[in-house]
């Protein structure tokens, strides 16, 4: 079968595209999907660089999500069966015309929403979701601040935020990002690598400060907006698109009242089994409701792995990047 391997670390230059790799057998825990279209996120990236926290072992197949149908299941597999319409979230192995994965990671396509749409979904609005949830307890009527408004996870976060009722403040490095924001209906959009991120917040919010802010960026954005945040507000920790990890003065926390909260859907799904299914429910509701519609405007063909990948890692992406399969 046609894959996209990793055989060294490093940047996407040095991955491979192979036309004769090994099919995947299927255990009898495991369900094998027919790749339609594979979903490219951050930590991908980080992972074929050997950056990432959890590394697979050499070669391997990236790719932490994807869509297709379902063409065998083991004897152990009763939730699905052949021909169903999936979404996997395997961590390795999407970027490939077949890969077998754990029930467990498997889950069934939301209504309405095409492979090339679903393979987006589940690293993005999942991660969105528990984080403005679970980890920041939002409430209808608070104030939101997402930065990188217009990247995978980012407009997402507009998206869902909005939908619970906050008022969203949203941040990018282009006025084409910003423009999309607006349109998944954030209240307010200014671009931060031209404007001061504390003033504007404190502009825009006549003085209190935001009550949450959603950070995948990082970097030297991070501190500048901690010291707009509200008394009791939460500062989420979705990742460093950026690259820095920044070094936040904890002495901040302390005078704000707030919280720094990390944001790990990962362990959250292993962990928390349940509740990451109720998340769900609750996700495919609002998009058979039409609340949520993904955005997909960056598609590249499988033999266009490295552009793809560039892509993202430059941020030169406008919702989410996937790769057909």
């Amino acid at each position: 079968m046609r894959a996209i391997v990793c055989r060294e670390h490093g940047m996407a230059d040095k991955l491979t595209f192979e036309a004769d790799w090994a099919e995947p057998s299927c255990a009898d825990n495991e369900v094998l999907v027919e790749v339609k279209a594979g979903g490219l996120n951050f930590p991908d990236v980080l992972m074929i660089q050997g950056k990432y926290q959890m590394q697979p072992d050499m070669p391997f197949i990236p790719g932490a999500e994807c869509a297709g149908i379902v063409k065998s299941v083991g004897k152990d597999v009763s939730r699905f069966k052949a021909g169903d319409k999936v979404m996997v979230m395997g961590g390795v192995s999407s970027f490939a015309e077949l890969c077998s994965v754990d029930q467990n990671a498997v889950m069934p396509m939301p209504e309405g929403v095409s492979f090339v749409e679903a393979a987006g979904i589940a690293m993005t609005y999942f991660t969105s979701y528990h984080a403005l949830k679970q980890r920041a307890n939002l409430k209808a009527g608070e104030t939101v601040f997402v930065m990188g408004a217009g990247g995978g996870v980012g407009i997402t976060a507009v998206e869902i935020a909005k939908a619970m009722g906050a008022k969203v403040i949203a941040a990018a490095s282009s006025d084409e990002k910003l423009e999309l924001a607006k349109a998944k209906g954030a209240d307010e959009v200014f671009n931060y690598t031209d404007k001061s991120i504390k003033d504007t917040l404190k502009e825009l919010t006549g003085g209190k400060g935001v009550d949450v802010i959603y950070d995948p960026v990082g970097g030297d954005f991070a501190e500048p907006a901690l010291r707009a945040m509200a008394w009791n507000g939460r500062y989420l920790v979705i990742g460093f698109a950026s690259g820095p990890i920044p070094k936040i003065p904890l002495n901040l926390a302390l005078l704000k009242g707030c919280s720094i909260v990390g944001v790990f859907f990962g362990a959250f799904m292993g962990l928390e089994p349940k509740v990451q299914e109720q998340n769900r429910i609750e996700l495919w509701e609002m998009f058979a409701a039409g609340t949520l519609k993904p955005v997909v405007t960056d598609v590249f063909q499988m033999e266009q792995y490295e552009a793809a990948f560039n892509c993202l890692a430059e941020r030169k992406a406008k919702g989410k990047v996937i790769i057909e399969i």
